[in-house]
């Protein structure tokens, strides 16, 4: 197509994401109070657990309540029609694809969806637990003020970094499959790998308990090990159809 043409296509499928998301809006603002409800309920089981001096989320400003309802049905309707502008952009970008690479991006949707829904579940599940040990940092006789759209921003980075870590593992498969990292290389920097996955969950979970980094670093380690075995699988396949496949400049082919 003429380049005029791939800006038509553009704006037609922003166009309909864009109708999509007011729809979405309209019907999240309907059932606003679930909404608040089911976001609201990590802070309140984490406020039933602390000492007193700890008290409801606050806001300020006149039109700060319509503002919290607009930001919290504008999150909600943006995750409930991903599917949808996720697949518009799919949609776009697979005519200029080869074969091989619709199919990889079809397994990568396949997997990754599920993967970040999991950890999304798991994030909301330790979010509690976390509120509980970082509000309980504050001296005794403080009262602590939250700020509810503080509270919100907080709340969606934490869902998303969990969701975000459980694909870690996917990205590295997809690296092996295009010949970028070799299984065997996976398996020679496996405990500094490990380290790293500690380390990156006690800097990505929101507290610094032990509990919630293990909750995210436990599951991400099992996925590694799961990708890198399916990485050395795929390099077994690949060297049995091509000897030399794979093999550096450095190395000798064995034939």
């Amino acid at each position: 197509m003429a380049l005029s043409d791939h800006f038509r296509e553009f704006r037609a499928r922003l166009l309909r994401c864009l109708l999509v998301f007011v729809v979405a809006l309209g019907v999240a603002l309907v059932f606003r109070h679930g909404l608040l409800e089911l976001v609201y309920g990590p802070y309140e089981q984490a406020r039933d657990k602390l000492p007193a001096g700890t008290t409801n989320a606050t806001t300020s400003g006149a039109a700060a309540g319509l503002l919290l309802w607009l930001t919290l049905c504008g999150f909600t309707s943006a995750i409930v029609t991903a599917p949808y502008w996720l697949y518009q952009i799919w949609a776009f970008v697979l005519p200029g694809l080869y074969p091989q690479e619709r199919k990889m991006s079809r397994i990568f949707v396949a997997v990754a969806g599920p993967l970040f829904l999991a950890g999304v579940v798991l994030g909301y599940v330790t979010l509690p637990l976390a509120l509980q040990v970082l509000i309980g940092f504050n001296p005794e006789g403080v009262t602590n003020l939250i700020d509810f759209n503080d509270y919100l921003q907080f709340f969606t980075r934490t869902l998303f970094v969990f969701g975000l870590s459980f694909n870690i593992p996917v990205f590295v498969v997809l690296l092996n499959f295009a010949g970028v990292v070799r299984g065997a290389s996976l398996k020679a920097y496996r405990p500094w790998i490990i380290i790293g996955t500690f380390v990156f969950a006690a800097v990505a979970t929101p507290s610094a308990d032990p509990f919630s980094m293990t909750l995210m670093a436990g599951p991400m380690v099992l996925l590694f090990f799961a990708s890198e075995a399916i990485a050395r699988l795929n390099d077994r396949r690949r060297a049995r159809r091509g000897p030399n496949s794979g093999l550096s400049p450095d190395e000798l082919s064995p034939i």
